[in-house]
């Protein structure tokens, strides 16, 4: 289980760049090493950098399978509804079949949804094991939670469902669905790309801070893979210089 990774660029320009960067980077490696790309994404700025960013990069779009790393169980028609966000901002940019990328159905019932989310996992990651994605792009909020997974809430000890339903989320809307920390630790790569001086000091707690209880953000480090915090100067400005290099 290797250290976090940590990159930090003067503006958030250079964060959006170099995100989607390295995300292209890994998307033409499994593509060229297997054929195909799983990744799963956020909403909140990850998905704006992503959305302006990734139609720049060289790809072959039709390997890519894009699921997301948490859905508000909301209608499409919802502001809240991060695929809806994809679906206007990224699709009608690249060659992207809706086929390609899994929203939740949200006309089922929130427990119902994570099923079927299951499902459609299942349908692409075909071993019968556990899924484990080329990418995650995760966002972080100021409590420190990352996809639905909040400080203190159950569901952190998850370990048998790889998609959980959540209807007491802190954070409206209440009902969502989640990837678990099974499958978040069993990527290939995750990263969090992180902006603002807002964000110093629960970044510099989830990287820098000791606990015997982290922060789910900071319990995000795969068994077998990397962590990538792309960060700019007003994010890690409390991070002890040595622990990064500009």
């Amino acid at each position: 289980m290797a250290a976090p990774v940590i990159r930090v660029f003067s503006s958030e320009s250079q964060v959006a760049e170099n995100l989607c960067e390295l995300v292209a980077t890994k998307a033409n490696a499994a593509i060229k090493d297997r054929g195909i790309f799983t990744i799963a994404v956020s909403g909140g700025s990850a998905a704006k950098f992503l959305c302006d960013g990734l139609p720049q990069v060289a790809t072959d779009w039709s390997k890519w399978r894009v699921f997301f790393c948490d859905e508000r169980h909301v209608p499409f028609s919802d502001p809240e509804c991060t695929y809806s966000f994809y679906k206007t901002n990224l699709l009608p940019k690249v060659a992207l079949s809706t086929d390609h990328i899994f929203p939740l159905n949200p006309e089922l019932t929130v427990e119902q949804a994570a099923d079927d989310y299951e499902q459609k996992l299942h349908r692409v990651f075909t071993d019968g094991g556990l899924p484990r994605f080329d990418v995650l792009v995760l966002g972080m909020g100021p409590d420190g939670h990352t996809c639905s997974l909040f400080p203190g809430h159950p569901l952190l000890q998850e370990s048998k469902r790889i998609a959980a339903p959540i209807s007491d989320s802190p954070k409206p809307p209440p009902q969502r669905v989640t990837l678990t920390f099974p499958v978040i630790n069993n990527a290939s790569c995750a990263i969090f790309a992180s902006c603002g001086a807002g964000k110093a000091d629960i970044v510099q707690q989830v990287l820098e801070g000791q606990s015997d209880d982290p922060l789910p953000a900071a319990r995000v480090r795969p068994t077998d893979g990397e962590v990538i915090w792309i960060l700019d100067q007003g994010a890690a400005s409390k991070l002890k210089q040595a622990s990064y290099k500009l």
